[in-house]
């Protein structure tokens, strides 16, 4: 069903004498996954650059994700954020700014707690991140084309079972 990962056939990963020797046999799967999950990674910072830009100029690349989530969660605290994304106060913080100064999202008081924030996207915000986000899954659906649709979504239980994991 699912294709094989690069450095992989359907009988087992190929793995040098040296990965062997060093790490043994039973780790050629962890192996492969990390390599194809580090080609994965830099494909996918490459991408989100380009859609950042494409979202706004001046927009820096993790900020995409940001505005992934607040589009899907709606408006949350800055703590929140920073816990979701495994990243500080003070770097979410800043990046938030950034996007506030570029009008994509805006704060307002939590209604529950009058001294904390809430952050949102800005309708200019929703409507340009919407617009990217469709362009970004035509080039999904350009490049899964001879995927079949079950295959796509267990591979988006998987990443969504990993990513579970890692929270």
């Amino acid at each position: 069903m699912g294709r094989p990962l690069t450095g992989c056939h359907p009988h087992g990963c190929h793995t040098s004498k040296k990965e062997r020797d060093v790490h043994g046999s039973e780790d050629q799967e962890f192996l492969a996954l990390e390599r194809e999950l580090s080609v994965f990674l830099r494909r996918a910072r490459a991408s989100s650059g380009e859609m950042a830009r494409e979202l706004h100029p001046e927009l820096e690349p993790a900020a995409y994700g940001l505005l992934v989530r607040l589009e899907a969660a709606g408006r949350q605290r800055a703590t929140e954020l920073a816990a979701y994304f495994g990243v500080g106060k003070a770097t979410m913080s800043r990046q938030l700014r950034a996007l506030e100064v570029l009008g994509l999202v805006a704060r307002e008081q939590d209604p529950a707690d009058g001294r904390a924030f809430l952050v949102g996207l800005t309708e200019e915000g929703r409507e340009r991140f919407l617009r990217v986000r469709g362009a970004r899954r035509e080039q999904y659906m350009r490049k899964l084309a001879g995927w079949d649709r079950g295959e796509v979504a267990e591979l988006a239980r998987l990443l969504h079972q990993l990513n579970a994991g890692t929270e």
